[in-house]
């Protein structure tokens, strides 16, 4: 069986796809939209995101679909299977791990990482990686890297915490008028709880990491360490010893990181540098 093939049979859209299931449920049901809302413990403008495919539902959502239809387990492993649909088979266990997420910690030094992208942000760097690919596909990736960020829209979201080097916010991906939309997403980003961000910038000196790396944290314990290479994809690494190294070396990004404060002022900076 061909890759595109059995690409054919599953849906492009697995955000929308489980909105129309969620809609279907609701209809079947004889519901309104805030009846099934409150059968669910959700606020309607959440069972809204989902019937319209604006976001992909949670695993707590679809478990509570499962629940009001009396389908065990049904809804969830549609959910968790469209979560993982166009992701190559090394970035899954990745992806099952954010999903589920306590804490989500994050060194970039290369590109932003996608969590905080923009679209056109995101574009740039797959057309970046995947040149030869047409419009359609690059399209299809940043989709699902924008389906991504869901994971921020739990009612329970993990805390982002990201380090991001100067270099970063000053290479021009897409154009300076990508940057600038780019950066302001940034400063927007920071004023949730659930969000902090500090700049490593170039006066701290040599970086305690030379690579781009994140640490994942469940029931608010490190558990994991994800780094890719360029040239054989994504790793998590939950041996005991590389996680306590990676919190170590977080501590120290940490420490000659700018606090959020001053990193909020030089994001501004550069955003109106990219402007000029």
């Amino acid at each position: 069986m061909s890759e595109g093939a059995d690409q054919a049979r599953e849906p492009a859209n697995g955000a929308a796809y489980f909105g129309q299931e969620a809609k279907a449920l609701r209809e079947a049901l004889g519901l309104s939209q805030a009846q099934f809302a409150v059968q669910l413990h959700y606020q309607q403008a959440q069972v809204s995101k989902v019937e319209s495919g604006t976001v992909l539902a949670s695993e707590a959502f679809a478990e509570a679909m499962d629940r009001v239809a009396g389908t065990p387990g049904v809804y969830r492993r549609l959910r968790n299977k469209l979560a993982k649909q166009g992701h190559p088979d090394w970035f899954v266990p990745y992806i099952t791990l954010e999903e589920s997420a306590s804490g989500v910690t994050d060194y970039s030094c290369t590109f932003l990482m996608g969590l905080l992208q923009t679209p056109e942000y995101a574009a740039a760097v797959m057309r970046a990686s995947f040149p030869r690919e047409s419009e359609d596909q690059i399209k299809e990736r940043v989709e699902l890297r924008m389906r991504r960020q869901a994971v921020m829209e739990r009612d329970d979201p993990p805390l982002l915490w990201v380090i991001v080097h100067e270099a970063v916010l000053r290479t021009v991906v897409g154009g300076p008028s990508v940057m600038v939309g780019q950066l302001d997403h940034l400063t927007v980003l920071m004023q949730s709880p659930h969000v902090a961000l500090q700049v490593l910038p170039y006066k701290a000196g040599a970086a305690p990491s030379h690579l781009p790396f994140t640490l994942l944290a469940l029931d608010d314990r490190p558990r994991a360490v994800y780094t890719e290479t360029p040239t054989h994809g994504g790793q998590v690494d939950e041996t005991p010893g590389v996680v306590a190294s990676a919190v170590n070396m977080f501590d120290r990004l940490r420490m000659a990181a700018l606090s959020e404060e001053e990193s909020l002022v030089l994001i501004r900076k550069i955003m109106e540098d990219h402007a000029k």
